[in-house]
């Protein structure tokens, strides 16, 4: 194999080529940088946690797709996968995982001591949330917190501390991934069941729509908490009555469960996240 093909396995592995994942890990992440700096967040701390996004999800999925190497094969969306179709090799998707992360680290300890505390318990989940799926039946709960951790960090590298801002901003988070996790996982539900492999949108079963509007409608209110607590205006309100119109799209697309509607939805969250980030970004500029 070719330098040029090896370095396409590559990010595919890592999903370069797929960036929704990083768009719906950014979204919140930069939330909290704005919401920790009232506003424009420093500049290397920007750097540092925009470039860590893009590293960390890469990672994540390097460590998922090694931990799920061995059913990937049997799940339609995810059998031509470089671990699954045999273009790479399990000992060299781990040395890709662990210079990721050790990349990432190391962008850490540009920081603060409480960050660099908080990215071990980071790398720490990254690694668990994969098995997760073999154990429980709510594998998208634990991704929540993967997906949401940075949130804590993005305070303690801008202020030195996590207030409760920051915690109603990851529980926003944590409600808002089970909900577009769920419904990814229902375009997958049929093979899992097949496999063995556990989800939400199996546990909740015919619930399933109902049970992400439980969960959209808890993070529509955490975020309009965590506003509240810090006194955001007319412009953030304008951004939550969007969300509430993506949502509502959603349950739209997912109501007959078709595979493609639901992962239609699932797309539409990366829509959802930005207008609100961008919402609350103009807020603090007005005001």
């Amino acid at each position: 194999m070719s330098l040029r093909d090896k370095l396409a396995v590559y990010l595919r592995l890592t999903r370069m080529d797929r960036p929704i994942g990083t768009l719906l890990l950014l979204w919140p992440c930069l939330m909290a940088l704005v919401f920790a700096a009232d506003g424009m967040p420093t500049g290397h701390v920007l750097f540092i946690f925009s470039l860590g996004v893009i590293v960390m999800r890469a990672c994540g999925c390097v460590i998922n797709d090694y931990a799920d190497r061995n059913l990937d094969a049997h799940v339609e969306r995810t059998q031509s996968r470089p671990l699954a179709s045999g273009e790479i090799s399990s000992k060299e998707a781990l040395l890709l995982f662990i210079t990721l992360a050790l990349f990432a680290f190391a962008l850490v300890l540009m920081l603060n001591p409480l960050v660099i505390k908080l990215s071990v318990v980071g790398i720490v989940l990254t690694v668990m949330y994969p098995f997760t799926k073999r154990y429980t039946n709510m594998p998208q709960m634990f991704l929540g917190t993967v997906w949401s951790w940075s949130i804590p960090m993005a305070y303690a590298a801008q202020t030195g501390t996590v207030p409760a801002e920051a915690w109603w901003l990851f529980a926003a988070n944590w409600c808002w991934t089970v909900a577009y996790d769920t419904m990814y996982a229902m375009v997958d539900r049929d093979d899992d069941v097949k496999v063995g492999i556990k989800s939400t949108a199996i546990l909740f079963g015919r619930y399933d729509r109902q049970l992400i509007a439980v969960f959209q409608f808890a993070a529509l209110c955490c975020f309009v908490i965590a506003g509240f607590i810090a006194e955001r205006g007319a412009i953030y309100a304008v951004g939550i009555v969007t969300f509430i119109g993506f949502a509502l799209y959603q349950q739209k697309l997912i109501f007959s469960r078709d595979r493609a509607a639901c992962f239609k939805a699932f797309l539409n969250n990366n829509w959802a996240g930005m207008v609100l980030c961008i919402s609350l970004f103009l807020d603090y500029l007005v005001h």
